[in-house]
């Protein structure tokens, strides 16, 4: 998928990606480093596909890679990831080489899908499918969800997560 290549060639994701994980190096809880990016695209591409939401496989790629992008800020000046996150992804996108570019709508989708990915399971099964930028924020906030393993976190009866919203099984 090269244009989901060009994201993570991309200096910017990788000074960002950076900052993230030597931030998180002694957090007992879940990280947001390399790995959880790429379970949650695994997670959302299956999402994906068996509800039917007809998202490009790259698109869905591109939003998990960035969705937490926002969280250096968010350590490092107290914003938000999920706001901090956009600008940073606008960025990214922005730059990338135009060969490899997403369209305006798929870029503002995958922005859409960084600001949204926080949304709480109530918010997302109720949101209006009918644009892509909907479809995909929907699909990245559940993914972001279903990705963690509370069920085997060593960490989990500390974790600020309420208990129902803990996955306690296997689940994709």
């Amino acid at each position: 998928m090269p244009r989901v290549d060009a994201i993570w060639a991309n200096p910017l994701f990788q000074e960002n990606l950076a900052a993230i994980e030597a931030a998180e190096t002694q957090r007992v809880y879940c990280r947001h480093g390399l790995s959880h990016l790429l379970d949650v695209a695994r997670t959302a591409w299956i999402i994906n596909l068996e509800g039917g939401f007809g998202l490009a496989r790259d698109v869905v790629y591109a939003a998990a890679l960035l969705h937490d992008i926002g969280r250096a800020a968010e350590y490092s000046e107290g914003i938000s990831h999920d706001v901090a996150g956009v600008e940073i992804a606008r960025r990214i996108l922005g730059t990338v080489v135009a060969e490899q570019r997403f369209s305006s709508a798929e870029a503002e989708a995958i922005v859409k899908a960084v600001r949204g990915h926080r949304a709480d399971d109530a918010d997302a099964a109720s949101c209006e499918l009918s644009s892509l930028s909907s479809r995909l924020a929907r699909v990245i906030a559940e993914a972001d969800h279903r990705s963690r393993p509370c069920f085997a976190c060593s960490a989990c009866a500390t974790c600020y997560w309420p208990e129902e919203k803990k996955n306690m099984a296997v689940r994709v």
